[in-house]
């Protein structure tokens, strides 16, 4: 085996050219710039006057501590532990991590290869008077390696590339993070509301089923008619009839909450003495304006890393256009045990051209892909932003009218208490029938059950507004991105090295 030598006088200039150019030419593509969102700057809500700067007031991370509720806190602590969701979130901060670490071994010789073989041969001539045979052995042995040249930029743009998608997961995890707080504290005191819903219930069950018992005495005896005996047991058998909905939905609450923490359906210790006591809250006091506070939102983060992460997949396909320069070197050995035939070393080194110049618009259309692919997370980044805005100003004014009806309806409900007191007493005293004082105590139930009903809703319109403000997340260090057992696990079926202990980066605008 032999292989001609790339002349040595050549080859040491020819390299260090192709090594400075490499080095000088910018990559191809365009430089991400975040798009410029020219209503931000004139979008300054006061947001009805639910929200007030502070410069004292406490990060959003643990927004939820504002509403004094510990077993609420155990709970959003023990979801960020076990959540399945926000652990996958985590597992793939590792995942781009690694496929980072793929990006940037390109840049380095991308074949260093070792290429042996060896064999024992039997050989048998035939075609004379005596058939004669011969063994011998024989082997070979060479390294190869090959570095094709950054010429273009491809290799910088695709460690660009996986750069952005890593810190696109870290900002994705904490959206989760997000998303995570606010679903748990909306169960929480959902299932709260619920419980009172069905104390009023069983209060107004017990009322109403005297009822039932006083008219059919009544009727029994003879001074009332039926007619007062079967619409007390409709309304008795109405009111009834709601406690099997709202005990479902306090069961389905429950196991969304089990789910959050990766428990299997069922009785949750953490609710088993809970009381449905609701939180008053005022307005919500911020660091920062909110439409500072939008744009570090975990999602519009999101949206901005994925889009720098296809910009440069533009300048990765636009490579493909122009030829790949690469260095190439072997050094090998060859030999046999025959004699008297010499063993062979070889040492050869050049430059390697690779250009595909009729490509019938297969390269020329995947830069088209990959740029219409761009101004698709350009969008998406924009309609994100738009998205977050609608959020908070829904929120904000959710809170508004949820506030004001309930005024309206504490009044109605005192109106109603009233009502019922009175109709008893004109009962009582034989100036009106029994039905009044049915319908007036149905009135009561109904607007005892709006006013918690809209208390609760008051409540998560606040939990809301938190969450379209991006708050309840923090910079997760690695040892809150896994549980201890699984990353024992993953430990003992690969070699992470020092991916598994290396700091978490806080960067947060491309």
């Amino acid at each position: 085996m032999s292989r001609a030598a790339l002349h040595p006088e050549f080859s040491r200039p020819l390299s260090a050219l192709m090594l400075a150019s490499a080095v000088a030419c910018a990559p191809l593509g365009p430089d991400f710039r975040e798009p410029d969102l020219a209503w931000l700057s004139a979008w300054q809500p006061d947001l009805y006057g639910q929200i007030y700067q502070d410069p004292n007031s406490s990060e959003l991370s643990r927004w939820w501590q504002r509403l004094g509720d510990p077993r609420l806190n155990t709970l959003i602590d023990l979801a960020r532990r076990e959540n399945p969701s926000l652990q996958i979130a985590g597992l793939r901060i590792l995942e781009s991590r690694a496929a980072l670490g793929i990006a940037v071994g390109r840049k380095y010789p991308q074949l260093q290869q070792i290429d042996g073989s060896g064999a024992y041969v039997s050989e048998y001539l035939h075609g004379g008077s005596d058939d004669d045979h011969r063994d011998y052995r024989t082997g070979n042995l060479a390294f190869n390696i090959q570095w094709e040249m950054d010429f273009w930029g491809r290799f910088r743009r695709g460690i660009e590339s996986a750069d952005a998608s890593f810190f696109a997961s870290i900002a994705n995890q904490r959206d989760g993070q997000v998303l995570l707080a606010a679903e748990v504290a909306s169960l929480y005191y959902g299932y709260k509301t619920t419980l009172q819903r069905i104390d009023i219930a069983q209060h107004n069950i017990a009322l109403q089923e005297r009822n039932v018992e006083i008219t059919r005495k009544l009727f029994e005896s003879g001074q009332e008619s039926e007619l007062d005996l079967q619409q007390a047991r409709t309304q008795y058998l109405a009111t009834l009839a709601t406690i099997p909905t709202l005990k479902l939905t306090l069961s389905l609450q429950r196991n969304a909450l089990c789910a959050l923490l990766a428990r299997a359906p069922g009785d949750l210790p953490e609710l088993a003495s809970v009381d449905d006591s609701l939180p008053e809250i005022g307005q919500v006091p911020l660091q920062q304006a909110p439409v500072n506070l939008l744009l570090r939102r975990p999602d519009v983060r999101t949206a901005a890393w994925e889009a720098a992460a296809q910009s440069a997949q533009v300048g990765v396909a636009i490579t493909d256009l122009y030829p790949a320069i690469s260095l190439f070197g072997t050094i090998g050995w060859a030999g046999t045990s025959l004699d008297p035939l010499p063993d062979i070393s070889t040492l050869a080194a050049g430059p390697a051209l690779r250009w595909n110049i009729f490509s019938y618009g297969r390269i020329e259309n995947n830069v088209r892909v990959q740029d219409a692919r761009l101004q698709q997370r350009l969008e998406i980044f924009r309609a994100t932003v738009l998205q977050a805005a609608r959020e908070i100003d829904d929120a904000a004014s959710r809170i508004v009218q949820t506030r004001a009806r309930q005024g309206i309806l504490d009044e109605s409900l005192s109106s109603a208490q009233r009502s019922l007191t009175i109709a008893n007493r004109r009962y009582q005293e034989g100036y009106s029938d029994f039905q009044r004082v049915l319908d007036a105590q149905g009135a009561v139930f109904a607007q005892s059950d709006l006013v918690v009903v809209n208390r609760g809703d008051h409540v998560a319109a606040i939990i809301t507004l938190y969450k379209s403000l991006g708050g309840g997340w923090r910079e997760a260090t690695v040892d809150d991105l896994i549980p201890a057992d699984t990353r024992y696990r993953m430990l003992e079926r690969v070699d992470w090295g020092d991916l598994l202990d290396e700091p978490i980066p806080a960067r947060a605008v491309p």
